[in-house]
């Protein structure tokens, strides 16, 4: 403020004082002509600084002008960034795209491998979902906001196309009297237990059946069967152990039809001398009994060593479907993931604890949701 005023003023002091220092020392009275003169020029000095002080007002006034011209000019940029902004949020995702080229789904599916193989999935149902996820994915534009949930629907679907709906047993059983089914598995997987359970259940949908002792090589075998048929109520057709198994079949199959039972559930050795003398006997049961379905039962808990028994047993006698047991306790759930696909047969049920109702009928939505949710 007052700078330039200030300024004026300082050039007249200046001025003024130099002009005073010139003045002859002897010339004490000044001349009305002089103060005249003197009296005109200092006019003419406020006229000048007048005029300064105006020109400066009205720059100053020009500088507020253009400042309030660039502040609105600034506001309308700002007005029409946030419209811009507004407009991206309410179409630009239509533009914002992601595309997964061969190079980072293969990164991706080297990690998503390793973690299958960690969790028990068979090689052969690896090799079908990498397949099955790149045809689903590679070189897709998906939303970056919904990539995530595009790949896990992708592998969620992948992983659904390997699993089977299972057929109703119970109607199955209704379709003709008495119905045979023959049980196979490794020793210890839970056969003679699951064979229980299924009689339970028919119990309870009073449907009736007898049990067949057809394990006559494993010490205690008969016995163990024996307990569960005497707690369930049931019948059990038994040879002296070493006896023929297939006679034993036989035996409980004609009690049923004498006795016009709905069906006739068969025990059968998980382990004999060899692997070859085993499956001999598995053909010879089949043979004479005439099974109306062969179920292989095995630990979820195994993964591949299930996988691998339900091949072999599958091409060497022709399982019908499939029952896991333990799988309460399987935290990593690769068996049921690839079991069916491999062999082409369906998951039945699921053992799911210690008692008799505790058979899961297989549902492969709430398998999906117990692995995704």
């Amino acid at each position: 403020m007052f700078k330039l005023f200030k300024k004026k003023l300082k050039n007249l002091f200046k001025k003024t004082a130099k002009e005073v220092k010139e003045e002859p020392k002897e010339e004490k009275i000044e001349k009305p002509e002089i103060k005249e003169e003197k009296k005109k020029e200092a006019q003419k000095i406020g006229e000048t600084i007048s005029k300064d002080i105006e020109e400066e007002k009205k720059k100053k006034e020009k500088e507020e002008k253009i400042k309030k011209e660039r502040k609105e000019i600034q506001e309308k940029i700002e007005k029409d960034e946030k419209k811009e902004k507004k407009h991206k949020k309410l179409f630009g995702l239509f533009k914002t795209t992601s595309k997964l080229n061969e190079k980072t789904f293969d990164r991706f599916f080297e990690e998503l491998e390793t973690i299958l193989i960690e969790n028990n999935v068979a090689i052969e149902s690896i090799d079908l979902i990498k397949k099955d996820l790149k045809n689903k994915l590679l070189n897709k534009e998906f939303k970056k906001s919904k990539f995530e949930h595009e790949i896990q629907n992708a592998l969620k679907e992948s992983i659904e196309a390997l699993l089977l709906d299972p057929f109703d047993l119970i109607e199955k059983i209704k379709e003709k009297k008495p119905y045979t089914i023959v049980f196979f598995g490794i020793n210890g997987s839970g056969k003679t237990t699951t064979i229980a359970r299924i009689a339970h259940m028919l119990k309870e949908k009073k449907m009736s059946c007898v049990l067949a002792a057809s394990d006559t090589f494993r010490a205690a075998s008969i016995e163990q069967i024996e307990i569960h048929a005497n707690k369930l109520g049931l019948k059990l057709i038994k040879h002296k152990y070493g006896a023929d198994p297939a006679a034993v079949a036989f035996d409980a199959v004609a009690h049923a039809k004498a006795h016009n039972l709905d069906a006739v559930l068969v025990d059968t050795a998980g382990r004999i001398h060899t692997k070859a003398d085993l499956l001999k006997e598995m053909e010879k049961i089949c043979r004479v009994a005439k099974p109306d379905l062969k179920i292989f039962v095995a630990e979820s808990i195994t993964g591949n060593d299930a996988v691998e028994q339900a091949k072999k047993f599958d091409e060497a006698i022709g399982i019908d479907a499939i029952i896991l047991t333990k799988a309460d306790v399987d935290e990593r759930g690769g068996t049921a993931i690839s079991v069916s696909k491999i062999t082409g047969k369906p998951i039945l049920f699921l053992g799911v604890g210690q008692e008799y109702k505790d058979l899961e009928k297989f549902d492969k939505k709430k398998v999906l949701k117990r692995l995704f949710e």
